[in-house]
């Protein structure tokens, strides 16, 4: 046994396309569900539009620390497979259900799904590749969940405009959820990997509580990742409930919608193939600065802009600048915890980054009916930036040795 991504390379790779099917079961949802909240559910308010997304954080973010000490306890790939099996009934729910409350129970299954299965997917990714490839791992990772969130995404909307959504939905989801289930019954555990980088140096014995309030506060550079992970994905939570129905405001076709909403989750799949391996060379720290605050311009650009194109523009910006800093995120978590505590803290950082979902859904919801979506998407933006200036403020470099 030995740790790296040239000798482990089949199982690494086989977790790179699992991953990929992991993302295709929430990018089916991007552009399709929230334009079927309208029309089939008829929800007019945006909190109440968006409680999905709300629904889907909570329990991802709370599956996500389950998912952590789990993978400590009983291994990753009994998570992993736990986490599939929560997924199978999705698809059907969606496009069976008879009231909204169908869709916020599918949201809630996919939180497991996606907490589970993704947090699995990323822990066993670290523990292969061992310290000195870990941010080019991450990369690769969410690179591959990414791309797929983006194909899924343009793929349901282009099949809602002739299938139908319901179907749409059914179609992407079920196919991801088959594929990925039956992949990962050739996954093989990798706790072993992890035990053997750690070789029994003190930190072993930590409890979850010690991990949790290490994660959430006591550390200043895990604090740092925390936050900003948390404001990423709050904004990733506006951005996919009220950027369909900001661009189906404006009069834009359903396909122009869907090429819009995959944009952003194309230019981030694709520039962490570079970003991850950038942050092994330069460091942490100015990837997630520079990242956190260019996601921030390019949200405040989306209300002062108007058009096609310049959307296009925006949202691509705005891939790039999440890409620099998700996998960079993940690396740094790992360049921290002790690998024997690693995958707990891992999950407890994906808690509050997740819980960001949540969060996003209902302050974007609120301040959308009280002021306008354009106000909603604004105050967005000013807070991510404001998340990049307190990283930069706290956040330590945590790349020992660059390579």
């Amino acid at each position: 046994m030995r740790l790296g991504l040239r000798a482990n390379w089949r199982q690494f790779s086989l977790l790179v396309v699992i991953n990929a099917f992991v993302g295709a079961m929430v990018g089916a949802e991007r552009v399709v569900l929230p334009l079927l909240a309208g029309r089939d559910f008829g929800l007019a308010s945006h909190v109440a539009i968006l409680s999905f997304i709300v629904s889907f954080g909570l329990v991802k973010a709370a599956a996500n620390v389950a998912a952590g000490r789990l993978g400590d306890r009983i291994g990753r790939r009994s998570v992993l497979l736990a986490g599939w099996l929560f997924g199978v009934p999705v698809p059907w729910l969606l496009y069976s259900a008879p009231s909204w409350k169908w869709v916020l129970l599918a949201n809630a299954l996919l939180g497991v799904n996606q907490g589970l299965a993704w947090s699995s997917t990323v822990i066993m990714k670290i523990d292969l590749a061992g310290p000195r490839r870990r941010g080019l791992a991450m990369g690769l990772n969410e690179a591959a969940g990414y791309l797929a969130v983006s194909g899924a995404a343009l793929l349901a909307g282009m099949l809602a405009g002739t299938w139908g959504h319901r179907e749409a939905l059914l179609c992407v989801g079920g196919v991801a959820v088959t594929a990925g289930l039956l992949l990962s019954l050739f996954v093989k555990e990798s706790r072993p990997h992890a035990q053997m980088e750690g070789g029994g140096a003190p930190g072993a014995a930590l409890s979850f509580r010690d991990v949790f309030w290490l994660t959430s506060w006591k550390n200043r550079n895990l604090f740092a990742v925390s936050q900003a992970g948390l404001v990423n994905n709050l904004n990733d939570g506006m951005a996919w409930g009220l950027f369909p129905l900001y661009f189906a405001g404006a009069g834009l076709p359903l396909l122009e919608v869907s090429v819009l909403a995959a944009i952003y989750p194309a230019v981030w799949g694709m520039a962490q193939l570079v970003t991850g391996a950038w942050s092994d060379r330069v460091g942490r720290k100015p990837l997630i600065v520079a990242g956190m605050a260019m996601q921030g311009a390019a949200i405040l650009a989306l209300p002062l802009t108007k058009g096609f194109s310049s959307w296009a523009l925006a949202l691509a910006a705005l891939g790039l600048g999440t890409a620099m800093v998700y996998p960079t995120f993940l690396a740094a978590i790992g360049d921290v915890a002790h690998p024997a505590w690693r995958s707990s803290a891992i999950g407890v950082y994906r808690l509050w980054r997740d819980g960001g979902y949540a969060i996003g859904a209902l302050l974007a919801g609120f301040l959308a009916d009280s002021a306008g979506v354009p106000w909603a998407i604004g105050a967005v933006g000013l807070l991510t930036a404001f998340s990049g200036l307190l990283a930069a403020i706290t956040l330590r470099e945590t790349l020992a040795v660059p390579v």
